[in-house]
């Protein structure tokens, strides 16, 4: 990573020391409330000072992040040198997501090597919404799950799928912004597990209306991090790294997300189109595969079955059961973790 200690052009102080420009990591602590509090992260990922004094909780400081982000970074910055006061021991296992909930959650299919796969697994046709433009749609933003807390699900039969993935959340982005500037609107990375009922996919895709039985709520990693945090790794609208899956403590996969066909700026574009998207918007890249899947593995277990009946003639790997964990995590290139891990169990859910 590179050096983190910037002089900021703006030139405004925290108490008595000139203000840098410190990358940041931020989550949300549960207190109670729908969106939590928020907290900016230490680096290591083991301290956390409140950041109440500048907002609430981070939906309110991406509505407001022009004036926000700098206080943020300022925070940081003391944080990291021991200068801020209250700070406290962070709590990964028990954070939400740092969205606990938003406006609006779009995810996209912007690997190639997936949409194939899939196709294959469902036996169909490989679709486009229209010739070189992503697949995306809309997923329910109103309860995300924290990235140690358990998924409740209603039943095995299902089909229990986890999919690792990388999401992006802006600021707001004015209808018709091109792809060319669409990227400075990207505000904050996350890593995210969009769990899959694999039994209702199908159906549901046929419909015509999208998914509703398929997706139930999206996880997310400990903390959502700045670009600058990712250091060289971010580029072309892209992360260029591997992410690490593993089912009840296997490896299953390390496919690196940078291989996306579209880069996030193309999958804001695409969002933005015809409408707004308000500040706190959270697109994701769909499930991330590489084409040397035979190497690196998978990232959802229906890629794998779709794998194992083009070479075995018969899916092997079954799905997910209750009491099952998935970890899901971004190393840097020094092996630090970036935005902690995502590492849950499936359970059974108390219906009423």
């Amino acid at each position: 990573m590179r050096d983190h200690r910037r002089p900021s052009s703006s030139g405004q102080s925290f108490g008595s020391s000139l203000l840098f420009s410190f990358d940041m990591k931020l989550a949300t602590l549960r207190d109670g409330s729908p969106d939590g509090e928020l907290v900016v992260v230490s680096r290591d990922l083991t301290r956390a000072v409140r950041a109440r004094g500048i907002a609430p909780n981070l939906l309110t400081a991406l509505e407001t992040w022009s004036a926000a982000e700098p206080r943020l970074r300022a925070l940081s910055g003391a944080l990291e040198s021991g200068d801020a006061a209250g700070t406290l021991d962070f709590p990964t296992a028990s954070v939400a997501a740092p969205l606990p909930r938003t406006w609006q959650w779009l995810d996209a299919s912007a690997f190639k090597s997936h949409g194939e796969l899939m196709a294959r697994a469902f036996k169909q046709d490989v679709s486009e919404a229209k010739p070189g433009a992503p697949l995306m749609y809309q997923g329910g933003s109103d309860d995300f799950v924290g990235p140690w807390t358990d998924m409740p699900l209603p039943s095995e039969e299902d089909g229990i799928d986890f999919e690792a993935e990388l999401a992006v959340v802006t600021d707001r982005v004015p209808m018709g912004t091109p792809a060319s500037s669409a990227l400075e609107h990207v505000k904050l990375v996350m890593l995210a597990n969009d769990a899959s009922l694999r039994s209702f996919a199908a159906a549901e895709k046929k419909s015509g209306f999208g998914w509703i039985h398929a997706k139930p709520a999206t996880s997310f990693s400990p903390v959502a991090v700045t670009t600058d945090e990712l250091g060289t790794a971010w580029r072309d609208g892209r992360v260029h790294l591997p992410v690490r899956v593993a089912w009840n403590g296997r490896k299953f996969g390390r496919p690196n997300a940078g291989e996306m066909s579209f880069g996030f700026h193309d999958l804001i574009a695409h969002a933005a189109y015809s409408r707004n998207l308000s500040a706190g918007t959270i697109i994701g890249s769909g499930t991330i595969s590489n084409d040397d899947y035979a190497t690196v593995g998978s990232a959802c277990i229906t890629e794998r079955r779709a794998i194992e009946m083009a070479e075995r003639g018969a899916a092997v790997t079954s799905y997910m059961r209750f009491g099952d964990r998935v970890r899901i995590e971004v190393l840097d290139y020094d092996g630090q973790t970036i935005f902690g891990a995502i590492d849950q169990r499936m359970v059974a859910a108390t219906l009423r």
